[in-house]
């Protein structure tokens, strides 16, 4: 790795510090080699002589509290007015549905109010009328899912209530409904589509969009986590995929992990070789620096001692030459 390097033959890791380029595909072969036959696979291409390396990236969850999701989805369905549902067009359908009801009209004459706001099927003028009046609707009903929701809210009372406490399970992460609360297992994996040119604030707005996260990506940060307990933060000028590549494709041994900017620090090789040692095995060291702590101050005291009786033998020569 070097810092200030042509962009032609080597590819940034950071805002200073480069890799060269055909290392890096020597990498990104040895990281395909070992996900052979999987979905986990990169593919590189070059545009205006910038190499570009896309494909899934895992990352886990290792959050210590929970967190809400959006209540609101772009995709959710305005419910009409009830006024809209009348029995006429509730016929109209059963005589479609079940031939043997040719008794029940196909279609009555308009002539009541409530007529008015009803969706037309040939998409005249009640349709717009009806778009007029409720322009946040990103897509209408069709009448057959009307009467199925109908027909799905008609449960015993005891059946609703459960429904309403069962905790829904997204990925395996635990979702209350009821409060948006998202509590996800530690150590669960999720993945994002990345490419190289991506760096650490894009993917976790880009992960935090996926799952419709209400807080912000300031609020996180994205993490390596060793297996031996060292842990070291991924800066915002940091490409996590290509992190992911010079780490080696075995997540046994390093994964990158999304947790709270506020909760989690970093932990250094020199303190992450202690973590998983016994307490007794601790214990036991720190008696040893104790120990050699202690050593260290009797020597140092015995040293300035004969210092300070040699200045003081000296002092008194030089008041007898007086």
């Amino acid at each position: 790795m070097k810092e200030d390097c042509s962009p032609s033959s080597h590819v940034p890791i950071s805002d200073s510090k480069f890799i060269l380029k055909s290392e890096l595909l020597s990498l990104l072969k040895t990281y395909n080699c070992y996900h052979e036959g999987r979905s986990f696979q990169l593919r590189h291409r070059e545009e205006e002589g910038t190499l570009i390396i896309e494909g899934l990236l895992n990352i886990a969850w290792g959050l210590r509290r929970p967190i809400r999701l959006q209540m609101q989805d772009d995709r959710e369905r305005v419910h009409l007015p009830s006024a809209t549902w009348v029995p006429e067009r509730l016929s109209y359908l059963q005589k479609d549905a079940s031939p043997q009801d040719s008794k029940v009209p196909a279609e009555e004459p308009s002539t009541q109010p409530a007529n008015k706001g009803e969706v037309s099927r040939d998409g005249s003028g009640p349709l717009q009328e009806e778009e007029e009046e409720v322009p946040q609707l990103m897509r209408t009903k069709s009448d057959a899912s009307c009467i199925i929701q109908r027909r799905c809210k008609s449960r015993a009372p005891g059946e609703a209530q459960k429904i309403r406490r069962h905790r829904f399970s997204i990925n395996g992460h635990f979702y209350n409904h009821k409060t948006s609360v998202f509590t996800p297992a530690y150590g669960s994996v999720t993945n994002v589509r990345v490419n190289s040119t991506m760096t650490t604030q894009q993917v976790l707005t880009l992960l935090l969009n996926k799952f419709r996260v209400e807080d912000g990506p300031s609020e996180f940060a994205l993490y390596t986590v060793h297996e031996s307990g060292e842990q070291t933060k991924l800066k915002d000028c940091e490409y996590p995929l290509i992190s992911r590549i010079l780490h080696g494709p075995c997540e046994k041994i390093v994964k990158i992990f999304l947790m709270e900017a506020d909760l989690s620090e970093e932990v250094p090789h020199d303190v992450a070789q202690y973590i998983k040692f016994e307490m007794p095995v601790l214990d036991s060291f720190v008696e040893k620096l104790k120990e050699e702590e202690e050593r260290e101050i009797i020597k140092l005291t015995m040293k300035f001692q004969a210092l300070r009786l040699t200045m003081q033998q000296r002092l008194e020569q030089l008041v007898e030459a007086k």
